[in-house]
């Protein structure tokens, strides 16, 4: 079995000496630094090659430099999804962004992840575990989310958090680690009486 196989069944996997994974890391780290060369003018030019870094996306993606993943092909973004200026997405896993998600500076979605074990994790063992996140989110910046969570729909993750753990729909959650501090009516998140 090939480290690219086992990482994708979300086994441990050691993808330092992985031809076909370092070249794929390597085309998709150029592919992003060509991107974030690119002058906010250029937003024909940098809407079509953030379409060729992500693995998949709707009509209305922005995406401001600078942004770094490591595969793109591993991230699938949904319609009106806005990430603001250094988010970084360590994609070794899917990442899948549902509509309306809104993004602010300084954030990152992490997949990957190191084995307690010493030995292993100096070997340079790793694993990765999908992240998902709903619609109609909205992320704080700084924030980091690990790997494995689910970030439900309808959600906002204030500043600063480190989301360790799934978070469930309609709530305001904070904190590190991130915890759920309420729901939210549905008043204020349509903005009338339902």
């Amino acid at each position: 079995m090939t480290e690219k196989e086992k990482r994708d069944l979300g086994q441990i996997y050691n993808p330092n000496y992985d031809r076909e994974l370092g070249r794929e890391i390597v085309a998709c780290k150029q592919r992003c630094f060509e991107y974030n060369q690119l002058g906010p003018v250029h937003m024909d030019e940098r809407a079509a090659m953030i379409r060729e870094i992500l693995g998949k996306t709707k009509e209305n993606v922005t995406v401001l430099s600078p942004f770094w993943c490591d595969y793109g092909y591993n991230i699938e973004v949904g319609e009106n999804f806005f990430a603001n200026h250094n988010l970084v997405i360590l994609d070794g896993a899917k990442v899948t962004f549902g509509d309306n998600v809104f993004i602010a500076p300084d954030c990152g979605f992490y997949t990957a992840g190191h084995p307690v074990n010493i030995n292993d994790r100096n070997a340079g063992l790793e694993y990765a575990k999908p992240i998902t996140v709903g619609d109609n989110v909205w992320i704080g910046g700084g924030v980091r989310v690990l790997p494995g969570v689910t970030i439900g729909s309808n959600v906002i993750i204030g500043a600063g958090s480190v989301v360790t753990h799934d978070i469930p729909d309609g709530v305001i959650a904070f904190g590190n680690p991130c915890r759920v501090h309420r729901e939210v009516s549905k008043e204020e998140l349509f903005g009338e009486k339902q």
